[in-house]
Order: structure tokens, then sequence, then C-alpha cells
């Protein structure tokens, strides 16, 4: 039991850009780094750590906006301090970079309020579930179909019964790279494919087809995210067995909310990085309890295990290769799956998560 507020001390942010270990795209985007954005809150002998993935500029909304509003604020009022949050941005913007920023101080708030109690988070969420399963996420269009194959095939042996590949930059080359695969694979492994939004609404239909007839179960951004009526148009004529999935971009309740009220998806996909933290997840999984729909985790595995295990429709998270690999080298306490599924420590309070600050320091922006 605690006996009074633990009063912020400290809020601070540093940003550290990791290459890759190889180009990489997907349907619509290319990238050759990831930048890590840190955030760490301070009260009452304790700092509480989170994280996003987002522009270094985030560290500047952090230090310039978001610590002056938190300051002196008691650390165990989470919801208090995401309202601070929010109204410190409304004049610049909400969404985008502001809620990405608020997304890293409110996991921090949350690992810190875990660290006062010592109590692992998901205990303090209510623990719906002992484990999560996963799901092996990459497969990029800039990989050869050898690369797309030793990577899929990997994670099938070491155990995750989903796999996640790439598709959408050259539309005519989807079909045959997916055949390559499911050959690599065999039949007892599901195949997910997203095209970030990189297909017209008839060529994600015609598509959808050829896709299932090769065991293909989930269908994620086959067109844009904030074309709700040509989601609804997939999810209505996708052939069965075939889940229609996005939500990967929401940054608030309203978009997941006019998402799933849309009928656009049969499974809503949150980020932790993205929709305003731990606290907007939670927000997240209320939406889809309220329209009885599953939900899903985009990238951030480690940031998400412990509310995953607690959000009561959670299906699994994605096991994004880049976060993985940037988890396990500069987060001290950074899991890995066994049979599929992570179990988080109970032993550890909080996310259970810190920073080698040694090991980040060459990337620091």
């Amino acid at each position: 039991m605690r006996d009074s507020a633990a009063p912020i001390e400290k809020v601070s942010a540093r940003a550290y850009r990791i290459p890759t270990d190889q180009p990489e795209s997907d349907g619509t985007l290319e990238w050759t780094s990831t930048t890590l954005v840190v955030a760490h809150v301070t009260a009452g002998g304790r700092r509480g750590f989170g994280y996003t993935y987002a522009d270094a500029a985030a560290t500047r909304l952090i230090g310039e906006k978001l610590a002056p509003a938190l300051r002196d604020r008691d650390a165990f009022a989470t919801a208090e301090c995401w309202e601070a949050m929010l109204a410190t941005v409304r004049n610049i913007g909400a969404a985008g970079i502001c809620s990405m920023a608020i997304s890293a101080v409110d996991s921090a708030l949350w690992d810190l309020k875990g660290k006062l109690l010592n109590a692992p988070l998901v205990s303090l969420l209510g623990q719906a579930r002992p484990r999560v399963a996963v799901y092996g996420s990459g497969g990029f269009t800039s990989y050869s179909v050898a690369q797309l194959q030793k990577q899929l095939g990997d994670w099938a042996s070491a155990g995750l019964r989903r796999v996640k590949m790439k598709i959408g930059r050259h539309p005519e080359e989807d079909v045959p790279r997916v055949q390559a695969v499911r050959a690599a694979l065999g039949d007892q492994t599901d195949i997910f494919v997203d095209a970030n939004g990189a297909y017209s609404r008839k060529l994600a239909l015609r598509q959808a087809r050829a896709l299932a007839d090769l065991g293909v179960s989930w269908y994620e951004e086959p067109v844009s995210s904030d074309d709700l009526a040509g989601l609804r148009l997939l999810r209505d004529r996708a052939p069965a067995g075939m889940d229609v999935t996005a939500g990967e971009y929401g940054f608030d309740s309203v978009y997941f909310r006019n998402m799933c009220a849309a009928g656009a998806v049969d499974v809503l996909q949150a980020d932790v990085t993205r929709c305003k933290g731990i606290t907007g997840f939670l927000r997240a999984a209320a939406i889809t309890d309220a329209f009885l729909l599953p939900l899903s985790s985009h990238c951030a595995p480690s940031l998400h295990l412990h509310v995953c295990c607690a959000a009561p429709r959670v299906r699994h998270m994605e096991y994004f290769h880049d976060h993985v690999r940037i988890e396990h080298m500069l987060l001290d306490g950074s899991l890995s799956p066994v049979g599929g599924e992570i179990e988080p420590d109970l032993g550890r309070p909080g996310l259970g998560l810190e920073l080698k600050e040694t090991d980040a320091e060459p990337f620091a922006v």
C-alpha cells in the first residue's frame, strides 16, 4: 500500500537511430534505419521507462511541451497525466508526432507505477491470459525469394505458427512470391500478407481470390486505411477464412470507433507507440469489446506484452523483425517466444524493461 502521492520530478527523452541490417521496403515505403525515442519519468525514487518508434522530433515535444505539463503531478494518476498531455498539445495537433510522444511518456508512467508498487504491469491492469501468441513479421518486398523463404521459414521452424510478408510494391510479383513461401513452409503455417495500402479496391479484390487459394488468412491494409468504404468492400467480398485488418495508424479512440462502426475490419489493430500509449491501447481494447471484434497489436512486441496479456479480445501480437532486433540489442528484459507464445516475467516490476544505455549510446541522435 502507498501512503501518499508520488510527485513527478523529472521527464526526459532521447532518440536513437539504428540502421537496418539491410535496406527494407513494403508496398508504399522504403527505409534504411529506425528511430527509437525513449522517455524516462522520475518520481518517488524510481524511474519509469517507455518508448516509441518515431522521428527524433518527438524528443523536443516531450522536453518542451509534455514535461512541463506533468511536473509535480501524481505519478499514480496516469489518467490525469494522460489528459494533461493531451490538453497541452491541442493547438499543435494531437495526432501524428504529438500522439507518438505522448505514447512514450504514458508508457513510462505505467512502468513507473508498477515500479513504485513493485508489481508487473499486467497485474495492475488485470491479467486475462498468462501468455500471448505472436506472428513473425518481416518478409519485406526488398527481399529476394530466397531471403523471404529463409526468414519466414526460420520463424516457422522456431514454433511460430503464423508469419507475415509484405506485398504491393510490384503487384504482378505478389502471388508468385506467396506461392514460393507456401512451397517452403508447407501447409501447417498460416501466411499473412500486408499491402500497406498499396492496392486499388478492384486490384485488392482480384488479389484476394488468388491469395486465398494459397491459404492466406490475413489481408492487412489491402487498400488505404483511410478508405473505410474500400476496406468494407474487401471485408464483405473477400473469400471466407480471410480476415481483412487495419488500424495500425490509429492515433485515438475516435479513429478506432469509426473504423469499427464502418464494418471495415474483421480484426482491429492498435499500436501502443502511436495511439497515445498504454492508456490509448486500453481504450482501443474497450472499443473492440463494444463491437465484438478481436484485437491485434502492431509492432514493438516488448512494449505490448503486458497490455496484450490483459486485454480480453487480443488474438496475437506482431513480432516485427526490425523492432525485435532493436529490442534485443538495446533493452534489458526483452523476451523471446517459446512455442509461438511470449509470457511476461512476473518477477520484474512495471514493463520489465530497461534501456541498455551504454549499448544505445553509439546510436544517439
